[in-house]
């Protein structure tokens, strides 16, 4: 098992991974790529797109290769514009747990089931 110091619940080292929002819907994952470079070694980029739509959804998460190259594109580029939009760029977190329960169902509310109808 995973040292929860030295890993995210996905298995990747901390402190690489770097969520980065706030980009135009014009950017690419190859744009991003080429930009963070200039911090180091980027070892991926994954774009968020839409189900329904399949359009990029305006965020993305960029793993560097070491700790010290992730903190050096936050510094370099949280703030900074890409194409007029400025750019969000911090540590990714892990995804919150979510409740599975569905959509459909749920409990009793209240309210008579019309078993014991006087009137029709």
């Amino acid at each position: 098992m995973f040292d929860r110091h030295l890993y995210n619940s996905t298995g990747d080292p901390v402190g690489t991974k770097l969520y980065v929002g706030n980009l135009p819907f014009s950017v690419s994952e190859n744009d991003v790529a080429s930009l963070f470079e200039k911090a180091g070694n980027v070892a991926s980029v994954r774009a968020v797109m839409d189900r329904e739509t399949g359009r990029f959804k305006g965020f993305c998460f960029v793993e560097m290769g070491t700790e010290a190259e992730a903190q050096q594109a936050i510094s370099m580029f949280n703030g900074s514009e890409l194409n007029g939009r400025p750019m969000i760029v911090n540590e990714a977190r892990p995804p919150e747990p979510r409740n599975n329960r569905g959509g459909f169902g749920g409990g009793h509310r209240g309210g008579d089931r019309g078993g014991n109808r006087t009137r029709y």
